[in-house]
């Protein structure tokens, strides 16, 4: 019961402070109406409110902090922060709104101001919204929605998926789930610490994902939990040993993965179908969806994947996993590549 009073008091406050901040970003725009004629006012302005708000409520009120508002109430929306008593009130702020360069989309409550402030610098409109949901919706911290802005999250999943659900997904929920909408690639793993030396062995990948469980379900995405290490399944006289097993609950199905140290291989492929198809046939519960796997690899061999049953099987995936945190070039350059090979891919299965 006090738990939930607490949380009920923060939410409170914190959406109280949200509504403050985003008239203060208001009425400070309301002093640069005429743009450019009225630029050197508004620093004026804005050096001399900081003066006199950091000398009544601290430090949090400094000019850089003030542009976060004005920026705040020029990229997001608060419903009913603001009451317009006139109709004069009304035509100034539709003539605000209107001088906006950004889209401006409804701020959530459930997300802190340091939330808002790392959304602000994502400048893809769409990409915004999408960071903003997700984050509301699976209470990341400020360092998980950092990390998965810097990691391009959103555009890898546009990269990876096909086109039209992710679009959908951006402005409304999942509705029609297929496996391949929740497969990306590459995969970026740098908070397991991995050494790039020639000995590394898939042992000590695994140990790491184990040993960063919570930051591998963020990259891995919506809906994953951990299963077990080291499956065991027996089949006659022999047995077999699936790295790590996940479910999906969105999905409704079991989810295989099998970790690779170099590059793909016809053997891995084979090997990962053979647990796929064992999965379903001794573990899988009734009402189930069919098994997926996933083969994570350093290293992709495009010939393979196209010849091969990847190309055509909807349960069965293989995806690059990077150990280290690419530049902002870097990973870009990776997912127009991986969005060509995947337009490929979708203009052959048209084609057939």
């Amino acid at each position: 019961m006090l738990e939930a009073a607490r949380t009920g008091a923060y939410r409170a406050v914190n959406a109280a402070m949200m509504h403050a901040y985003w008239n203060v970003g208001r009425l400070i725009l309301e002093h640069e109406q005429g743009g450019a004629k009225r630029a050197a006012y508004g620093e004026a302005v804005l050096d001399d409110l900081s003066r006199r708000l950091m000398a009544e409520f601290g430090r949090g009120f400094d000019i850089t902090n003030l542009r976060k508002m004005r920026q705040f109430y020029r990229m997001f929306e608060i419903r009913d922060a603001v009451r317009l008593e006139s109709s004069k009130t009304k035509r100034d702020a539709a003539r605000l709104v209107s001088a906006v360069e950004t889209i401006r989309h409804t701020a959530c409550d459930e997300l802190s101001w340091s939330h808002y402030r790392l959304l602000m610098q994502v400048g893809n409109p769409a990409a915004r919204e999408w960071y903003m949901r997700e984050a509301a919706e699976l209470h990341w911290s400020t360092r998980q929605l950092d990390r998965q802005i810097s990691v391009l999250y959103y555009e890898r999943l546009l990269a990876s998926r096909k086109k039209a659900p992710v679009r959908k997904e951006a402005t409304t929920k999942l509705s029609t789930v297929e496996p391949d909408q929740f497969i990306r690639d590459p995969y970026v793993l740098e908070f397991l610490d991995l050494k790039d030396y020639p000995a590394l062995r898939e042992s000590a990948v695994e140990q790491a994902i184990i040993d960063n469980l919570q930051a591998f379900l963020l990259e891995l995405g919506k809906g994953f939990s951990f299963v077990a290490r080291q499956k065991r399944m027996r089949f006659e006289d022999e047995d077999f040993y699936v790295d790590l097993v996940f479910y999906n609950y969105l999905l409704k199905c079991f989810v295989l993965i099998d970790l690779k140290v170099g590059k793909l291989a016809h053997q891995d492929i084979g090997q990962m179908d053979s647990y796929v198809r064992m999965f379903d046939a001794h573990a899988r519960p009734e009402g189930d969806n069919p098994t997926i796997g996933l083969i994570l690899c350093s290293g992709k061999n495009e010939a393979i994947a196209k010849y091969s049953v990847l190309s055509e099987n909807r349960q069965i995936f293989a995806a690059k996993y990077v150990k280290v945190l690419p530049t902002e070039g870097e990973l870009t350059r990776e997912i127009e590549r991986e969005r060509r090979l995947v337009d490929a891919r979708h203009a052959d299965e048209k084609k057939r």
